[in-house]
């Protein structure tokens, strides 16, 4: 009898995490297990900000599948379409050939893309920060700004490339904002002639807090360190337009801008709206045991996965989180292989860890646990967070050494340039698996 085929669609934190669980716990023989992803690396996406700001190297958050995974195969491509019936998976190659990958059990955990509205000029002139591409290309874009800045004669036009917007005031807005903002501002001393005071960042959210997932101390003291570094913090307030060189608020403001960062959630990738299957906010609806319903063969995981919230119940559904996709992987990988074996199947149920922020320097807020910190104990707790949960020995080494050499040598402040600028835009630039 042939061994059984798993195919896991997906690369993240909870797609590898399967792979890596499965591999584990399954002989080589008894099941042949691959991967579909448009690029054979991990990509830890937390520290995304710290590549934009030019403290870690983009190749530090990226784990090579081939020395992390050994048994998986990888397949090299964008999955497009499920047959549930025909099991199998469409995957769009990235030569451009099409294939169809057949399963006996399938793991969907496709993640998530920059969920965009319909605003006016956001998918054309706004920036994301969901993948490399977008944090390396955003670096460059950013010096670029100081550096025309500098020698422009219109002050219409310094104003606009010296004005920052980010979009989102959760983790992910925070941390872009407070990490760019440091970059411009030891930036800005290259350019003695620009006053510093044309410098200008603004964080935008329609929420009445900043970091609500934090509580509203730790939020409020995120938003005073931020505050104090010169970052216009406006809530209940979001984008309202967007052109080449302003960005227009709902409440009437505008401001002169050329960098529109836009973090204001996710949305499921696009492959997940083409299952024939009950969703909710775009997510797969699934069990607590992440099976598709009426399809025991099919799990689904992660950002793409409407996962029951059995800790807070009420219908509640996990956050599309790293947290939650990373032990969610461990319940997906045991109930694969009970669904091979015929043992019985197990259930997702999150215990909150807490969650960190760093906040640039030596600035951070974080509550491991229920217990809230500040300042150089929180920035040391976040930093050991993100090396404890780096996806191997040769990323947690790399991402320790970026740190102690900028430490150390600082920021030589420079655009690397190998990013053709066609590629700035978010539909451009965003991959899904």
């Amino acid at each position: 009898m042939p061994a059984p085929r798993i195919v896991i669609v997906g690369a993240g934190f909870a797609g590898y995490n399967v792979a890596r669980r499965l591999e584990r716990r399954l002989r080589p023989h008894k099941a042949r297990i691959s991967l579909v992803a448009p690029f054979a690396y991990t990509l830890y996406q937390p520290l995304l900000p710290e590549v934009a700001a030019g403290l870690l190297d983009p190749r530090s958050i990226a784990g090579p599948l081939h020395r992390l995974l050994h048994r998986t195969m990888f397949v090299p491509g964008k999955a497009t379409g499920f047959d549930l019936d025909a099991r199998h998976v469409e995957v769009s190659k990235i030569d451009g050939s099409v294939d169809r990958v057949p399963y006996d059990r399938l793991v969907i955990a496709a993640g998530s893309v920059t969920r965009t509205f319909d605003i006016p000029g956001l998918k054309e002139f706004g920036h994301g920060m969901k993948n490399l591409a977008e944090a390396v290309y955003l670096r460059d874009h950013v010096i670029a700004q100081l550096e025309l800045a500098a020698v422009a004669t219109d002050p219409a036009e310094r104003a606009a490339r010296l004005g920052f917007v980010v979009v989102g005031g959760g983790y992910s807005g925070v941390e872009t904002a407070a990490n760019l903002q440091l970059l411009t501002a030891k930036a800005m001393r290259r350019f003695p002639h620009l006053d510093p005071s044309l410098l200008s960042w603004t964080l935008v959210d329609v929420a009445p807090r900043l970091l609500p997932e934090l509580g509203e101390h730790l939020g409020a003291v995120a938003l005073r360190k931020l505050t104090h570094r010169g970052v216009d913090i406006r809530l209940g307030v979001s984008l309202k337009e967007l052109t080449a060189d302003t960005a227009t608020l709902t409440d009437g403001r505008v401001l002169p801008c050329r960098t529109a960062i836009w973090t204001a959630g996710v949305t499921p990738a696009p492959v997940v709206g083409t299952l024939d299957a009950p969703a909710r906010r775009g997510r797969l609806v699934v069990g607590a045991d992440l099976r598709l319903a009426g399809r025991p063969e099919v799990f689904a995981l992660g950002d793409a996965a409407a996962v029951p919230d059995l800790a807070t119940g009420d219908g509640a559904i996990c956050p599309p989180t790293a947290q939650h996709a990373t032990r969610q992987a461990r319940v997906a990988a045991h109930n694969v292989l009970a669904s091979l074996h015929g043992t019985e199947t197990a259930e997702y149920r999150h215990e909150d860890l807490g969650l960190v922020v760093d906040l640039g320097g030596s600035q951070a807020v974080a509550r491991p646990l229920g217990v809230s910190l500040t300042g150089v104990t929180a920035q040391a707790v976040t930093r050991g967070y993100h090396l404890a949960t780096l996806p191997g020995m040769r990323a947690k080494a790399r991402v320790l050494g970026d740190w102690l050499l900028h430490n150390v040598a600082g920021d030589d402040l420079i655009r690397l340039g190998f990013l053709d600028t066609r590629t700035d835009r978010m539909a451009d630039v965003e991959h899904s698996a």
